[in-house]
């Protein structure tokens, strides 16, 4: 069954609609396929565009497609999973349609994504420091000099004291809001235009979530960079996100400029996650 999707009137980001779109999502259809070989779809039919240096929230609840949408766009769905049809543009190519070397060269270098769980993502046995020199060597070939002022710079731009202790920590040594940052300065390192960062602030406590929604504005301000930003949480996005999408069952049931939705949402499924 097909949802019908409310479109939330408002203005959005003047910038953004003179704008062309830096990311744009062509009715994304994703199914996933159970050890009894029976298909289930996760997306169905998800269309939008992200203009640039906009931050777009997607919100809905666990197992609305959320994460799914995440890894599709850089194609990193499991082995179980496939993208049945749909296109994602980025820059004149469709992503779904592009070579492994041509893929590999975008993901991390133009289009970052930042998983939900650092103690996952990161390595345990490597220095934080090493482990974002490792995303810069991946894309380019400065120079060990080069790359090591590089990273402290990445260091020096999210952590305002310690980035010297921080970069020569191992993940264990961090707090889990000082290791999400070091997920962001991975996600940053190589300047992407694009960041989708996937419930980046689940597993923190509240003051640890408004001190990175404050880190993802300062960035977005300063590098310009585009934003999906997902989430369960429709607080994180009031004054954060300039639109938000909301996913329910694998399909966008609304889409509006960020104040519209979060104060007038139009959807009975919006309405329930403010209840």
């Amino acid at each position: 069954m097909i949802l019908p999707q409310h479109e939330s009137r408002g203005d959005g980001p003047k910038q953004a609609r003179r704008m062309a779109s830096v990311l744009e999502i062509q009715d994304l259809q994703v199914s996933y396929r159970s050890r009894e070989g029976v298909w289930s779809a996760a997306l169905a039919g998800v269309s939008f565009g992200l203009m640039p240096g906009e931050i777009i929230g997607v919100l809905g609840e666990s197992g609305s497609g959320k994460s799914t949408l995440a890894v599709s766009l850089v194609r990193l769905l499991p082995r179980n999973g496939e993208i049945i049809r749909g296109a994602v543009h980025f820059e004149g190519k469709d992503l779904l349609r592009a070579k492994p070397d041509e893929l590999q060269q975008i993901r991390g270098r133009h289009i970052s994504l930042i998983f939900q769980e650092p103690s996952l993502a990161l390595h345990p046995t490597l220095r934080a420091g090493e482990q974002v020199r490792q995303v810069l060597a991946a894309h380019s070939s400065p120079g060990k000099s080069a790359l090591n002022e590089r990273t402290r710079q990445v260091f020096a731009e999210l952590f305002a004291e310690d980035a010297d202790r921080i970069s020569r920590s191992y993940p264990h040594q961090l707090s889990g809001g000082q290791r999400q940052r070091v997920l962001i300065a991975q996600a940053i390192a190589c300047g992407p235009s694009v960041v989708i960062a996937d419930e980046p602030t689940a597993s923190l406590d509240s003051a640890t979530q408004m001190e990175l929604l404050a880190v993802f504005r300062t960035l977005r301000e300063r590098l310009g960079l585009a934003m999906i930003f997902i989430t369960h949480n429709p607080a994180l996005l009031s004054g954060f996100a300039d639109r938000v999408l909301v996913l329910y069952g694998g399909q966008v049931v609304e889409c509006g400029p960020a104040a519209t939705v979060l104060a007038s949402p139009r959807h009975p499924y919006t309405k329930a996650l403010f209840q």
